[in-house]
């Protein structure tokens, strides 16, 4: 497959929290050269971006990252804040605590008011794959649905383990037709980003793209 094709669907990636000004902007500019699909950022880089780069990229931030358990309120107004400034994509992490609780309805009725807050912005639904059954994932799927959200997204690249083909196999099964995949977390290849668009993702999140597709082995997410 070739680079330029893989690397339109990176959402390219620095999420540390240790993360200065100086590799933000690096970041960024390597998702203009290589025309990245977005550059994933801290909420609280959104707006310098935004003024700085303007329509060159489209910035994609996370809400309620990397545990989930906020409520949804405060979600709900982290998801605003960041379009205000200038996000164009975000990636929300639900409540694991309502999976285990078997609390599905309230996943739903969370994720619908994110796509509320986001409007016409795209809105990921990370679920956190690592830590759930095989039968957690199907209904989350379908909250993900229901909910109306515009991807589900396998993982924060934070909990204990990151995307595997099956999981997107089990994705492909149970959502929705309108909805679309985000691999995310230990893609540290070029062989494995191959595998998950030709699977069927559309969105890879991964914050070694241009030094995999470089020749270079990735550290991580």
């Amino acid at each position: 497959m070739d680079k330029s094709i893989m690397l339109s669907h990176v959402d390219h990636t620095l999420l540390n929290p240790r993360a200065s000004w100086a590799e933000i902007e690096t970041v960024c500019e390597e998702a203009i050269l290589h025309k990245t699909a977005s550059v994933c950022i801290p909420p609280s880089y959104v707006k310098r971006v935004a003024d700085k780069y303007g329509d060159a990229l489209v910035v994609c931030t996370v809400v309620g990252f990397p545990l989930g358990y906020q409520t949804t309120q405060t979600k709900v107004d982290e998801a605003a804040g960041a379009v205000r400034d200038g996000a164009g994509e975000v990636d929300m992490v639900i409540n694991l605590g309502d999976v285990k609780n078997r609390d599905f309805h309230l996943i739903t009725a969370e994720i619908a008011a994110l796509k509320k807050a986001v409007g016409d912005k795209v809105l990921k639904v990370i679920i956190e794959t690592c830590y759930l059954t095989e039968e957690e994932k199907i209904e989350l799927c379908k909250c993900v649905t229901e909910g109306g959200a515009d991807y589900i997204k396998t993982s924060t690249g934070f909990g204990s383990a990151g995307a595997t083909l099956e999981d997107v196999q089990l994705f492909k099964a149970h959502i929705g037709p309108g909805v679309k995949i985000k691999a995310a977390g230990g893609i540290r290849t070029a062989e494995d980003m191959q595998a998950f668009i030709e699977l069927g993702c559309e969105r890879l999140g991964t914050s070694s793209a241009v030094k995999i597709l470089a020749g270079q082995h990735a550290a991580g997410y």
